[in-house]
């Protein structure tokens, strides 16, 4: 088959982008490079550097694509409260851009990573796709709206669309930036140095962490299952662990000695994450393989950055 990855030279992009490479099918990836990193992509993957709201482009890309991953966005909740505007832009505006562009070209299916933020808080410990959603950053509302559109747009030009709710993915090749780092890379570099745990919050707060190749596993079932008919599908472990147990997790397994800080000021917005898959596993045969422990031992061995302690 005929694949385009939208932001494949990202951190779960090029994840996919390879598997499916290595699966003998062909692959076009899309990427600004603003956070992604062609040098991750196999060698013969077709790469070109553009931005999603590049309507020309896009055109070029999708001619005889028989499916598109759509996983260009920007993913940073407390960034998204700086700067609203410019998400509205990548994540809304480029997903519209993209949605006119598959009608256009006749492209049968796409699926979007979608986040589980979406849902914000809830009464509900389990969160299931059929709960009505309460996103609580731009970022979450920003995502809510990209299936909207992929969902309507999609019904109406004859495509069909598949939405993916990943909840917090890691493992080896998610990158560290200074300002506002991801939960278990920085966790990891900073125990592993000695450095400084910072809970925002009480630590209380749970999320639910899925290893990349999980979630890889879930994106390639969605681009080849048949009779598509769940619009939204959670992707999560389906374990919930909060911030305090998996700092005990990354210190135990590194071995390192950090000193732990309480920001009880920087609430953590949302207070629990655990997703309901058994949609993902009646629709996708989707089983999540890798436990927290594992999965955090894996990116400390198969991750570059923390080669040496660093």
């Amino acid at each position: 088959m005929n694949y385009l990855i939208t932001g494949g030279a990202g951190f779960l992009g090029a994840a996919l982008s390879n598997r499916l490479n290595r699966q003998g099918h062909h692959v076009r990836v899309l990427d600004d490079l603003s956070t992604g990193d062609p040098s991750a992509l196999d060698p013969d993957i077709h790469f070109t550097r553009g931005d999603i709201n590049d309507r020309p482009k896009l055109w070029t890309l999708l001619q005889d694509i028989d499916c598109v991953y759509h996983l260009a966005a920007r993913v940073s909740v407390p960034e998204s409260i700086l700067f609203p505007r410019d998400y509205t832009h990548v994540n809304v505006g480029g997903t519209a851009t993209l949605m006119e562009a598959i009608r256009d070209a006749g492209t049968k299916r796409i699926v979007l990573a979608s986040s589980g933020a979406i849902y914000g808080d809830q009464k509900e410990a389990l969160l299931s796709e059929n709960l009505l959603p309460h996103p609580r950053s731009p970022y979450a509302v920003s995502k809510l709206s990209a299936e909207w559109l992929v969902r309507t747009i999609g019904e109406l030009a004859g495509v069909e669309t598949i939405c993916l709710r990943v909840f917090n993915a890691y493992g080896p090749g998610q990158r560290i930036p200074a300002a506002h780092p991801p939960v278990i890379p920085n966790f990891i570099r900073q125990s592993m140095q000695n450095g400084t745990l910072i809970y925002h919050g009480d630590g209380n707060q749970t999320r639910d962490y899925v290893y990349v190749d999980d979630v890889v596993n879930a994106l390639v079932s969605a681009g080849t299952v048949q009779e598509i008919d769940a619009p939204v599908i959670n992707i999560g472990s389906g374990t919930e662990t909060s911030v305090r147990e998996l700092a005990k997790l990354v210190i135990d397994i590194t071995g390192g000695d950090p000193e732990e800080v309480f920001n009880p000021r920087a609430g953590s917005g949302v207070s629990c994450m655990r997703a309901d898959i058994s949609l993902a596993k009646e629709k996708l045969d989707y089983v999540p393989l890798v436990p927290l422990d594992m999965g955090l031992r894996l990116t400390m061995e198969k991750d570059p950055q923390f080669k040496n302690g660093s």
